[in-house]
This record gives C-alpha cells, sequence and structure tokens, in this order.
C-alpha cells in the first residue's frame, strides 16, 4: 500500500470516529505532514483521496472541511464494485450464475453500438459483501470482449481489475441510470428477500479509453445494503456510493 493510501486510512478513521466532526476542518497540510513524518505532497495526495470519497471538502488552497463520516465512493471515479468494496474495508466476493452468447437485443444495440442480432456475452452474477448477498449483476458484453471475459474464472473478484491484467483493457467512462424496481422471484431467492420487496436498479454503460462500448448491464442491490447520495455545491455535484445501514 503506497504512504498516501495509508495516511489517507488513518485520517478516514479518525473520521468515522468522530475525531474530526462534521463542518470542522482538517489540521493543515503542514500539521499532517509533520504528525504523519511525510512530505506535504504525500499529505495532499491522501487528502485528494478522501476528497474524492466525498468525506472531506474538494476546495483548493484551504484547510479541508469535513462534509462527512461515512465511507462512501465518489462516482466521479470509475471503480468496480470490487475496488469500491475494499476502499470500504469489506471483502468482496461473487460468482457466475449463467453465461451465455446470443443474439442481442434492439436496446443491448444500441448501447453497445453494434447491429441488432449480433453476438453478444449475457452474464448474471450474485455479489456479496462479507458474505452477505447484496447484488444481482446482468451484464451484456460485447461481442469483442467475450472471449476474455469467457476466460476470468468465475469467481474472480473483481472483472474489472481481470480484464486490465489480462488483456490491457481499462473501463474510462461510465453512465449511470438509477431507480427503484420490485424484486422478481429470481431475485428474491438470490438477495434473501420477499418477492415484491424494492431493490435499488442501477443500468450503466461503460467503454473504453477510446469510446468503444464494452458491457451494458442492470444491477439490483438489496434494499439496505448500499445507498447513492449527491452532495450539491456551486462547482460540482459528485454522485456517490457508500454502504447502507445495517437491517
Amino acid at each position: 500500500m503506497a504512504r498516501y493510501e495509508q495516511i489517507a486510512g488513518d485520517l478516514r478513521d479518525a473520521i468515522v470516529r468522530g475525531d474530526y466532526p462534521i463542518g470542522g476542518r482538517l489540521p493543515s497540510e503542514a500539521d499532517l505532514a509533520l504528525r504523519h513524518s511525510a512530505s506535504r505532497g504525500t499529505v495532499r495526495q491522501a487528502v485528494a483521496l478522501l476528497a474524492a470519497e466525498g468525506l472531506v471538502g474538494s476546495r483548493q488552497g484551504a484547510r479541508r472541511i469535513v462534509l462527512g463520516s461515512e465511507r462512501s465512493q465518489s462516482f466521479t471515479e470509475l471503480h468496480s464494485f470490487a475496488q469500491w468494496a475494499r476502499s470500504m474495508g469489506y471483502r468482496a466476493s461473487g460468482s457466475v450464475l449463467s453465461s451465455r452468447r446470443r443474439p442481442c437485443s434492439p436496446a443491448e444495440a444500441v448501447r453497445l453500438s453494434v447491429e441488432p442480432g449480433e453476438e453478444v456475452l449475457d452474464v448474471r452474477r450474485l455479489r456479496r459483501l462479507d458474505g452477505e448477498p447484496v447484488l444481482v449483476e446482468h451484464t451484456v458484453y460485447a461481442g469483442w470482449i467475450a472471449p476474455a471475459v469467457e476466460r476470468l474464472d468465475p469467481e474472480c473478484e473483481s472483472v474489472t481489475q481481470e480484464l486490465y491484467e489480462s488483456v490491457g483493457l481499462v473501463f474510462a467512462y461510465g453512465e449511470h441510470l438509477i431507480d427503484a424496481v420490485a424484486a422478481g422471484a429470481g431475485d428474491a431467492r438470490l438477495l434473501g428477500v420477499r418477492r415484491g420487496s424494492p431493490l435499488l436498479r442501477q443500468r450503466r454503460t461503460t467503454t473504453s479509453q477510446e469510446g468503444r462500448p464494452v458491457e451494458c448491464s442492470d444491477d439490483r442491490y438489496r434494499a439496505g445494503s448500499v445507498t447513492f447520495s449527491i452532495r450539491n455545491s456551486t462547482a460540482a455535484n459528485p454522485l456517490v456510493r457508500r454502504a447502507g445501514e445495517p437491517g
């Protein structure tokens, strides 16, 4: 782990404990550098990481203000479910429920910029946090990346990381649509909820650095496991994902 990540972890824990209350200010970069025996540049990286998570204000040229005491992941940066979970201190795991090639639908063709009926890879996964089922992923991959996805271990922790390491694919841009849906029989059984229970749905389309669509997905979260929030400011409106309160 890099030094700035260690410092960010110490500061994050202090914020969660309430050592730095919401609305209060963090110590100056100089004070933090002295306290952690690090350079001001390293401290600046650590604080920038907390700003990306939504824990502290991101305004430059002033001491950072504490915005929240919950660990959250900013959607101004693109991270996979596993990467987000690790940053929150959770153990992410998952398993493939089904995987098959099939012709894409007209709607999928639009999202993936391919011809209707072109072959795609349809994958359903169950995702867990600390062993608890929290998410059913239904992902449709464009045909050009399908062989690389099929070679992955069905229980790999992070598809994003594995694709980067195996074929150099970088997920660079994501579009997210969020709403609520009722749990069908299958999702209810997998997530351990009653049929008809509300699920938080995230529909996303992800592209490569070159702007080439890689996947489109319909992700359904168990209620209370994850929430999304928006902090408004005159400068930006970052959407953040965070762990939900235990049920």
